[in-house]
């Protein structure tokens, strides 16, 4: 084990969307020396995650969304594009993309965010201040113990990069690696489907149409062949695109349970925001579920007609998104009134369409869905209800057994494909980091939702007794259930890369404060944001030209202008007046000060009432070129 640095450590578990975005963060943010390490135990999904790793992505797979909202940075609407379009080295690129110029409103193939996030952080590591260093390392956590000294993660397969001052394991005994914080951003969560015990080992059947041996198996497939697709979300239609593309010509069934079908975006479609009146009755007491989904389906009709008669410029195929996204700051308090189980269950019987109702998907996936599954081409169809057992055949095939709404029906494939099944309920998961740390009291299950895990406003663990587990914080699907109940976020849109964005900032914000202050400043949180409200108007004149400095500094990319800004807020903060209704000498405590300062920008930068291009505007920091359109 280390435990003598020249630096503090943040240890990072999981290198995929989460922990990229969370490093790349860390390295802008900090002004003092500091080692983070970037574990992950599977090295091709590095920079990538499941869902945008090169191997289980071939070129016809795209965004869900438009390319233009692939920005790593929420500050930054049109990163993305730009590296694409003049930075992105297109040598093995295969036609069309090879000469394709992207825009904001168009597709994007997925695997190339992969380069896109190693290009982003490969940056950010070199405009780092210095003693900020960067270290990826390849293995698994699989257990962690607090210590007074911070956290001791025990690591099997461990493997330091050579020239690093990390310990090198030679044998198979696990690592045990001291950090002073842990940013967990272990991703999805894989669940085993309990209708396929059966044919889990069996050649005909594709477990994750996400990896290397599954899209071997989809491109490899008979055009005659009948297959069998379980779900109907996004991804469902990833794999049914793939094999529309290469020219398939047998049936495929999209087995769902609610039914539900995903709506093109219109072309030239942009995020917008719009602002709808609370929905009242959602905050009445809860009686019963059909009560309760009554007043939720007449609130709604009313919201959607309301968009439609005062914004008449929005296409009718967003207006529920719209509809969605405005709900987002009051269903928090609609949550409130309804009990933890039957929470549960309506999330377990409406997630799906929940999601359909919050996102849709880009042309470039709907329009070969939608072709395959008009009746004059009929190749896609969909079966509404429940698989009950998936089984071999005699015959080599799998054997699918659905029940609907009029009885027990079954179908024959000869590839059966399951969609990507997540396990959001951490007491059920079957990594041995999650049973140890539930085990030590460490991470708490969310109890509202069953989904996630415990964590506070700023992504730290809380433990059984709702206290903060201070050396420990979450990115990602780990804070589903605490997105819902506390921001209101639905479907997909509680862990996506639009959440994730959020996340990785604040949670890099708080942990850079925690460890270059050396003390736990939360307490003061409450105080100095009740003195932020009653400063006067020459105060309050003092304290935005202060925080506006510091939201220019979290958002450059450039060391050199960081170090400027950093100057200027320093004396910024110097030459302020003392406001009001604070101890005497309590705004000099230069840390308290920087610290409101701090959390006021970083809340402006996370502010999601308004789109990313509103946000560059409110902040002052658009270019003439986001401004266009």
């Amino acid at each position: 084990m280390s435990s003598t640095r020249l630096r503090p450590r943040v240890l990072i578990v999981g290198a995929g969307l989460a922990g990229t975005a969370t490093a790349i963060r860390l390295l802008c943010f900090a002004r003092q020396p500091l080692e983070i390490i970037l574990l992950e135990r599977h090295p091709n999904y590095r920079s990538a995650g499941v869902a945008y790793h090169q191997d289980g992505n071939p070129w016809g797979h795209v965004f869900n969304i438009q390319a233009g909202r692939m920005s790593v940075f929420r500050e930054d609407v049109l990163d993305f594009i730009r590296w694409a379009n003049h930075e992105a080295d297109r040598r093995h690129w295969p036609a069309p993309w090879a000469e394709f110029e992207f825009v904001e409103q168009g597709p994007a193939p997925r695997r190339i965010f992969q380069n896109y996030l190693i290009d982003r952080l490969a940056r950010a590591s070199l405009e780092a201040c210095p003693g900020v260093v960067l270290v990826e390392a390849d293995g698994e956590a699989i257990d962690m113990e607090l210590s007074s000294s911070g956290v001791e993660v025990t690591v099997r397969q461990w493997s330091a990069p050579h020239g690093s001052d990390l310990p090198a394991w030679q044998d198979s005994a696990p690592a045990v690696i001291l950090a002073d914080h842990v940013v967990l951003a272990t991703g999805l969560e894989l669940r085993e489907p309990p209708f396929a015990g059966e044919a889990l080992a069996h050649p005909a059947f594709v477990r994750n149409p996400f990896s290397e041996a599954g899209v071997r198996k989809l491109q490899a497939l008979a055009p005659e062949a009948a297959v069998a697709i379980v779900g109907s979300t996004l991804s469902a239609y990833d794999s049914a695109g793939l094999l529309l593309r290469q020219g398939h010509l047998g049936p495929i069934h999209l087995v769902s349970k609610t039914g539900t079908i995903f709506r093109a975006y219109p072309r030239g479609h942009e995020h917008g925001v719009v602002h709808l009146a609370c929905p009242r009755s959602l905050l009445e007491p809860y009686r019963s579920r059909e009560e309760f989904l009554t007043r939720v389906r007449a609130e709604w009709v009313a919201a959607c007609a309301t968009v439609r008669r005062e914004y008449p410029g929005i296409d009718p195929a967003v207006v529920a998104e719209r509809v969605a996204k405005a709900w987002e700051p009051h269903l928090p308090a609609a949550i409130a009134q309804i009990p933890s189980p039957e929470l549960r269950s309506l999330l377990d019987d409406f997630s799906t369409a929940l999601a359909a109702f919050r996102v849709g998907a880009v042309e470039h996936t709907m329009a070969i869905i939608e072709q395959a599954m008009h009746p004059d081409d009929g190749r896609v169809q969909q079966i509404v209800g429940k698989v009950e057992k998936i089984t071999p055949a005699d015959s080599g095939r799998l054997t699918v057994r659905v029940v609907t709404s009029e009885g027990e029906s079954t179908l024959d494939a000869d590839l059966v494909v399951s969609n990507f099944s997540r396990e959001w309920d951490y007491s059920r998961a079957s990594q041995p980091l999650w049973r140890n740390l539930l085990r030590r009291g460490i991470a708490v299950p969310h109890q509202r939702t069953g989904r996630g895990l415990e964590v506070d406003a700023h992504g730290t663990l809380l433990d059984p007794h709702g206290r903060r587990v201070r050396p420990i914080s979450a990115v990602g699907p780990l804070r589903e259930g605490d997105e819902m109940v506390r921001n209101g976020r639905i479907g997909a849109f509680t862990f996506n890369l639009a959440a994730i964005k959020n996340q990785s900032t604040v949670v890099a914000a708080h942990t850079i404060e925690e460890l270059e202050s050396q003390e736990d400043l939360t307490q003061f949180h409450d105080q100095y944001r009740r003195c932020v409200s009653n400063m006067k108007e020459a105060v309050r004149a003092q304290f935005e030209e202060a925080v506006n400095l510091e939201v220019r500094r979290l958002v450059a990319k450039s060391r050199t202008e960081r170090e400027l800004l950093d100057t200027r807020l320093a004396a910024r903060i110097r030459a302020m007046d003392e406001p009001p209704g604070l101890s005497s000498g309590a705004f000099r405590h230069s840390g308290l000060t920087r610290a409101l300062i701090h959390w006021t920008a970083v809340d402006r930068l996370t502010d999601v009432t308004v789109t990313p291009r509103q946000l560059r505007r409110q902040l002052g920091i658009a270019k003439t070129d986001d401004l266009e359109g």
